[in-house]
């Protein structure tokens, strides 16, 4: 049962699992087995039905928080479309989005870049319009994407003051973030009070952001949590041994043991899914069912990575 939950100060509810749909709304990504996951197909049209296939999956299981960004290849077109299509009336979910980057892929698996990074005050300002034309008064949240204390974004009184006139008109504001130095970014973020919301990367490899990610929920921001299953590396194709093991005694797939961690820590609000099919989804949305103990959170203890190390191997998965 997914269970409802307020997203920190805002009057937004999300539930105990989300779907992001970074993996459905481009050709290329960097998730382990895409191959076999996604097939050669990857043609616009069947990248669209793909995605309203798990839209439509996570619907049913009751999943009301969706995420998307401007850089998702046709995310943002795909989740309007969708939510347009089945007459799903604005509110009834909780929508969001990020900006700061954009998607130069062209659609294209061989692509030199698929996307650009650019956290301008001028970006802010294109990219809503964009995001607001597709989803419009479905749009719930608006977020930086992948900030960084080392971008200046968070000193930078045009984008702080553009985001609190948003806020003011009733879209709530978060960042998502990045990198071994996320906890800095986290707090620097909350000491700017200008943030309703912190999306970031907690999972059994990369746990450094979780002391600042408590400090913020505690400050009243809502928390969510991406790359639970770190980009495939805690599935069932590459899992480290440790969770293998414990998700084959428990019954349960490897990637809802370790989304199951995730939701064990007490100040995550949701969770992202980032399934690419319908068979992923139903395996992350097990995740709920995960008992948590102190027996299994000292025996996964040792898969922790070194945050640099950590980094430094997602930055070399190719996108496939």
């Amino acid at each position: 049962m997914l269970a409802e939950r307020p997203l920190g100060r805002t009057r937004l509810v999300v539930t105990s699992v989300g779907f992001g749909l970074a993996a459905v709304g481009r050709p290329a990504y960097i998730t382990l087995g895409r191959d076999e996951d996604l097939g050669d197909d990857r043609s616009v049209a069947a990248m669209r039905a793909r995605s309203w296939a798990v839209l439509d999956a996570a619907w049913a299981a009751g999943v009301r928080y969706f995420d998307a960004a401007r850089s998702y290849g046709r995310a943002e077109e795909f989740l309007a479309g969708w939510l347009h299509d089945r007459g799903i009336a604005p509110g009834a979910a909780t929508i969001g989005s990020k900006w700061g980057y954009e998607y130069v892929g062209g659609w294209r698996m061989d692509a030199e870049r698929h996307e650009v990074k650019d956290l301008s005050a001028e970006q802010l300002h294109r990219q809503l319009d964009e995001t607001l034309g597709l989803l419009g008064p479905h749009l719930s949240l608006y977020q930086i994407h992948s900030a960084t204390v080392e971008s200046g974004v968070l000193d930078d009184d045009d984008v702080l003051g553009a985001l609190s006139a948003l806020r003011a008109e009733g879209v709530a504001v978060g960042l998502s973030t990045t990198g071994p130095r996320q906890a800095d970014t986290i707090d620097l973020a909350v000491d700017t009070e200008v943030f309703d919301t912190v999306q970031s990367t907690w999972n059994l490899l990369e746990r450094s952001a979780g002391p600042a990610l408590a400090r913020a929920h505690a400050a009243g921001l809502g928390v969510i949590v991406k790359e639970g299953v770190a980009n495939g590396r805690l599935t069932a194709r590459t899992a480290p041994a440790p969770l293998a093991a414990a998700a084959r005694e428990r019954g349960v797939p490897a990637d809802a043991l370790a989304l199951g961690a995730v939701l064990a820590r007490p100040w995550v609000t949701t969770v992202l899914s980032g399934a690419a099919s319908t068979a992923q989804l139903r395996d992350n949305l097990e995740a709920v069912t995960v008992p948590w103990d102190d027996g299994l959170e000292e025996r996964l203890d040792s898969m922790a990575e070194d945050p640099d190390l950590y980094w430094a191997t997602r930055g070399s998965l190719a996108w496939a």
